[in-house]
This record gives C-alpha cells, structure tokens and sequence, in this order.
C-alpha cells in the first residue's frame, strides 16, 4: 500500500523545517550563538505557535536543562516570549514571527554584548594611552600620535554604526527593513 498524500505532504514539511532548523543552528554557530539556541530559536519560529518544554526536547533531543536554559536567554534577548495555555499548568514558548523585528531584536542584543563593551574597552585603551612628554624621541611621538590615531578611527567608526544602528533598530523592525529596502535600491 502507497504513502497517501497527505502523509507524503506531511514529511515533505517535516524536511523543510528540519532543513531550516539545521541551517539556522549552523549560522548560528558561526555567529558564536550556541547551537542548541539557535536550534531552539529556529524551531519556536518555524513552527509559528507556542511549544513546551517537554516538545522541545523530543523534537530536538536535547537535555531539558539545555532547554531551560536556553529558552531563558532567548527571552532575555526578547526574541521568545513565554505564555499560558488556558486549561494547561505547563509553561509555552513563542518565538516573534515578524522578521524585521526579529531582527532588530537580535541586532539590539547583539550590539549589547559586543558593540557596547568595544566601545568602552576602546576608551579605555585611549585613556591608558601615554602622553607625549619633552623627553620623548621624535619616534616616540610620532609612535604615539600613530597609536592614538588608529585609536580613535576604530571608535569613530563603531560610533557611527552604534548611532546608525541605533537610529534603525530603535523603530522596532520597520526601520530596520527601511534601511535594507533603501541601501538594496541603490545598488
């Protein structure tokens, strides 16, 4: 006896998502987001709807202590939300289905973790700078004048993506898709 075709649609689906789960996980580790989080990530948007735990797991095969974990800071990051079913005790997890504001939000939370603390370590690095004195060597000086003029190019130049990205990003997805839109017309 044949598959029925709805049983042949049904694993043709199943292929999609796991394809796009697998690639979502391996992007993400390329980015230096642990697998399993993206992987999660990407389940909870592909599938559309809230999901337990308990899915999670059995879906993914991973530990429910990587879930828990995992789903936390996804949470923090503002990308899965968690909500009650009513007539249900077990916590459920939504991923945000609009993808500009899916992206502005891992933008926001990507230039917390890593923009924000370059910027400050690049203060600190001018700060720390020496200050040319009379007994320094002509080398010297121009040593430091070259030092802190790589210095400051370096923040000048994260400044101006921290404010641009700030301007896109601080209108929720539309601004973000604004941009995209705007620099695809002019190539």
């Amino acid at each position: 006896m044949g598959i029925s075709d709805t049983a042949l649609h049904q694993q043709g689906l199943t292929a999609s998502k796991d394809a796009f789960i697998n690639h979502w996980g391996e992007m993400g580790t390329s980015w230096g987001v642990p697998r399993s989080m993206a992987e999660i990530h990407a389940l909870l948007f592909i599938e559309g709807r809230g999901m337990c735990t308990d899915e999670i797991m059995d879906r993914l095969q991973i530990s429910r202590g990587n879930v828990s974990t995992t789903l936390r800071q996804l949470a923090e990051w503002g990308i899965v939300t968690r909500a009650r079913q009513r007539g249900d005790r077990k916590d459920y997890y939504e991923a945000e289905q609009d993808v500009w504001t899916l992206l502005s939000l891992i933008v926001r939370a990507r230039k917390r973790r890593e923009l924000e603390p370059l910027l400050a370590a690049l203060a600190e690095a001018k700060h720390l700078a020496p200050i040319p004195s009379r007994d320094d060597s002509k080398a010297e000086k121009q040593a430091q004048k070259d030092h802190l003029k790589r210095l400051d190019s370096m923040d000048d130049a994260l400044k101006r993506l921290d404010r641009l990205s700030d301007r896109f990003i601080g209108r929720g997805g539309k601004g973000l898709d604004v941009a995209v839109r705007l620099l695809a017309s002019l190539l």
